[in-house]
């Protein structure tokens, strides 16, 4: 018998030492720069789909960590039928990016997955020591959420081709700095070996 502090009392049958996030695709984009996001958004969804398709192949399990808009009542369906169904700006992504069931979510209030949230725990219990950072914004959500990696010793790869933001240049002085900082590995989706990585992890 398994001890229950070793699977989550069985709620979390993925062990592996690599995980992917996809942090706040799931996103009506209705807010003032939306339009902004909409086509960089589209392009990393995308990637990050056909990342997602080879990462489940290769076992790695796939957490969305998304915001919940300050609704503290805040339901992840809710927001994802919201996405789906209602005529707004971040449709197409949802349609690209929607979660399948054997996927993790986590709700987050601010913008480091880390924060009031449960993903430390469930990472710990999939023994997770290298995070694959996917989403938007590049330098908001996702770099508030890399520095919180690196400061657990978590090692980094921030895909460059899977992040978005309102504009090519703040992408890119987030992924300078997540490189030059906090260490990351920011190589092309397409160009990442995933079968070697959970190898060397």
């Amino acid at each position: 018998m398994n001890n229950p502090s070793e699977d989550l009392h069985g709620n979390a049958p993925d062990s592996s030492p690599v995980a992917l996030l996809i942090v706040d695709m799931i996103n009506d984009l209705e807010f003032p720069e939306g339009p902004a996001f909409l086509e960089p958004s589209l392009a990393a969804a995308d990637r990050i789909a056909a990342l997602k398709r080879r990462a489940k192949e290769a076992g790695i399990p796939v957490v969305y960590v998304n915001d919940n808009f300050g609704k503290w009542r805040s339901s992840f369906d809710e927001l994802l039928q919201h996405c789906l169904t209602d005529d707004v700006r971040g449709r197409p992504i949802a349609e690209r990016l929607k979660p399948d069931a054997d996927e993790y979510i986590v709700l987050k209030p601010k913008h480091s997955v880390f924060f009031s949230t449960t993903l430390e725990t469930l990472l710990t219990y999939l023994k997770t020591q290298t995070l694959i950072l996917t989403g938007i914004a590049a330098d908001v959500c996702i770099q508030f959420s890399a520095i919180d990696a690196y400061m657990r010793d978590l090692k980094l790869i921030v895909p460059a081709d899977c992040i978005a933001s309102g504009s090519a240049e703040n992408t890119q002085q987030a992924l300078t700095y997540m490189q030059r900082v906090l260490s990351a590995d920011t190589t092309q989706s397409a160009e990442l070996d995933l079968g070697k990585l959970l190898v060397q992890s």
